[in-house]
Order: C-alpha cells, then sequence, then structure tokens
C-alpha cells in the first residue's frame, strides 16, 4: 500500500493517498533553459552559481536594456558655473 519507492525531494502531503508526494517546483534556468528547483536553492532562478554570474555579466556589459526614456546627462543640465559641476 504505498511503501517502498519514494521520489527524491518531493514533499510528503497529508491531504489524499495518491496525493502523498508531490513533485518539487521546476523553473527554468533563465541563462541555460535547464530545470532547476525553485525550494531550497540558493542560486534561484538559476540553476547554479555559474548561471547567475553570466547573467550579472550580461547585465554589466549593457546586453540588457529596461524599456523608457534615457536620463538626462547630468553635466549638460548644470550651468557652467556650478561648483558641484565636474
Amino acid at each position: 500500500k504505498g511503501r517502498g519507492y519514494t521520489i527524491p525531494g518531493a514533499a510528503a502531503t497529508r491531504s489524499t493517498p495518491a496525493a502523498r508526494y508531490r513533485m518539487p517546483t521546476l523553473v527554468k534556468c533563465p541563462v541555460c533553459r535547464a530545470d532547476a528547483p525553485w525550494a531550497d536553492n540558493p542560486h534561484r532562478p538559476f540553476c547554479s552559481e555559474r548561471c547567475r554570474y553570466l547573467d550579472l555579466g550580461a547585465w554589466a556589459e549593457g546586453k540588457y536594456r529596461i524599456a523608457g526614456d534615457d536620463p538626462e546627462d547630468e553635466s549638460e543640465s548644470r550651468p557652467a558655473d556650478d561648483p558641484d559641476r565636474r
């Protein structure tokens, strides 16, 4: 009666015998598209530290952009005689 094999990483539930174990939630890693567990994953939503750093590097290189107006350059908006202008 449902004894024997259990699914590794599955959480036990007490609702019904058929739903005794539920599969852990998996998400697709945004970098490599591999399945990554959501719960107890220190790198989520990424699958690994490597993918997390690859994503950070892409942001640093300017490969990603957030939609919106470009900010005005501060040096052009300040008067030439402003002491805080650098």
